[in-house]
């Protein structure tokens, strides 16, 4: 397997695409923050003192996700077209569950597409993390014990790879 990042002499080199045609391009990413239900229903009552959590998390993706190129050495600069960024909360199912253990959640679906000659995957990678980052951030004055997990590629399309999505 050739490296496409790497000289033959091993050294970095960021790939040219211009050659390249523009094609549509496509990824979706999710992830998820646990944290105590009281932490959930504080955000979803609004009762977090630095302000609307998800629609903050949600702005901080989409300037994330169009910013990856200055943050991911050798990522281009792509002609992203839409960005959308997507919170589902999930409640525990018992009332039983100790007020310590982060139960509860905020699942995170963030959505890139382009039309460009490389694939949005990091961008949306990026959108995801960066969501959930500001999530934590907002809310770590009430529970510092959240915990960021499972940002993974759920699909992707476009490019000479063709589709992906995961089983």
């Amino acid at each position: 397997m050739r490296l496409t990042h790497l000289t033959k002499k091993g050294a970095v080199k960021m790939v040219n695409v211009g050659f390249k045609k523009p094609t549509r391009r496509r990824a979706v990413v999710k992830g998820r923050v646990l944290m105590k239900p009281t932490t959930l229903r504080a955000i979803t009552s609004d009762r977090i003192k630095k302000g609307n959590v998800l629609e903050t998390a949600k702005i901080a993706g989409i300037m994330a996700a169009k910013e990856t190129y200055k943050l991911i050495p050798l990522c281009h600069p792509l002609n992203v077209t839409n960005v959308k960024v997507v919170f589902k909360t999930v409640q525990p199912k018992t009332i039983k569950t100790l007020k310590s253990l982060p139960s509860a959640e905020i699942q995170i679906a963030t959505t890139v597409e382009a039309i460009d000659r490389t694939g949005v995957e990091m961008e949306a990678l990026v959108g995801t993390t960066i969501a959930a980052l500001t999530i934590y951030d907002m809310c770590k004055a009430i529970d510092r014990g959240m915990v960021i997990s499972d940002i993974k590629l759920m699909e992707k399309s476009g490019g000479r790879s063709g589709h992906y999505k995961r089983k």
